[in-house]
């Protein structure tokens, strides 16, 4: 009864409210793209994609823009249609091109808040953005609308293109033969991917990113086998946890993202179990 009344007490706050809407919204949207990156053996683009984003904020704090969106945003898209597009036909391959990426912008990005930063408690700034501390916490109602709007725009495009998605995902060349534009849907994967990394920010920070596009994805495969109801469960248990997870760092005073990225871990143990089971039976 205590937690309970503890809980309703916090739910008055409006800042609790955004964030649960803001968890919610980021962890479907996160989910429903994890899938394919899964399948097409991209699941660490969300941690290079994450550093990218990090090292335009750190720009975009220091020329004090008043919406860091605008320099966040397309750079981040810039290097998701970098990777996701060169595919095999690149000299640098998936991997190698995520990591140079990845490494490169994370060091440049603190190099530049070390330098240029008037803060007086740089690894606290620094903390809370790669671990998504307390981030989610101060939003306000601009950044939730925003988020709303960019949540909306994601699952429209993967819910009217889901066939070509789907034949993207599992066989490009035969897409290709039978006439699909393959590399305009792997456009779309990309831009949408940097959408979903930047407003994920907020919520786990930028070193957690990957657990919200992996473990739902993976907790998924280990119940199901076909795509349309592996990436149902993968919404259903990416919301679940995030959902339990802020709710469980508001109760418990932990850090929000290591929160949420600890229940998806233990809801990927709990499928893979019951999958065992299933596969015995």
């Amino acid at each position: 009864m205590e937690v309970i009344e503890k809980l309703v007490r916090y739910l008055q706050y409006p800042f609790v409210r955004y964030a649960i809407i803001v968890a919610v919204l980021v962890a479907l949207c996160s989910s429903l793209l994890g899938v394919t990156l899964v399948l097409k053996r991209f699941s660490y683009i969300g941690d290079g994609l994450s550093h990218v984003a990090f090292g335009a904020m750190a720009v975009a704090t220091i020329l004090k823009l008043t919406n860091n969106m605008l320099l966040i945003l397309p750079v981040t898209i810039a290097a998701a249609i970098l990777l996701l597009r060169k595919g095999n036909n690149a000299r640098i391959k998936g991997d190698a091109a995520i990591a140079m990426i990845s490494v490169g912008a994370l060091a440049f990005g603190y190099l530049v808040m070390n330098i240029f930063s008037t803060s007086s408690n740089l690894s606290g700034d620094v903390c809370s953005t790669l671990f998504g501390a307390t981030s989610i916490l101060t939003l306000n109602t601009k950044e939730v609308i925003l988020c709303i709007v960019l949540s909306v725009l994601v699952v429209l495009i993967f819910i009217l293109f889901y066939n070509k998605i789907f034949a993207v995902t599992f066989d490009e060349d035969f897409s290709k033969a039978s006439g699909v534009n393959a590399n305009a849907y792997n456009l779309l994967i990309a831009v949408v991917i940097a959408i979903i990394i930047v407003l994920a920010m907020n919520l786990v920070g930028s070193l957690l990113i990957s657990a919200l596009v992996i473990f739902p994805a993976l907790s998924a495969m280990r119940l199901f086998k076909n795509f349309k109801s592996v990436t149902i469960f993968s919404a259903i248990i990416s919301v679940v946890c995030a959902l339990m997870g802020l709710l469980i760092s508001i109760l418990a005073e932990t850090p929000i993202g290591s929160t949420i990225v600890a229940v998806d871990v233990a809801g990927f143990f709990v499928c893979w179990v019951i999958g065992k089971f299933k596969g015995g039976r």
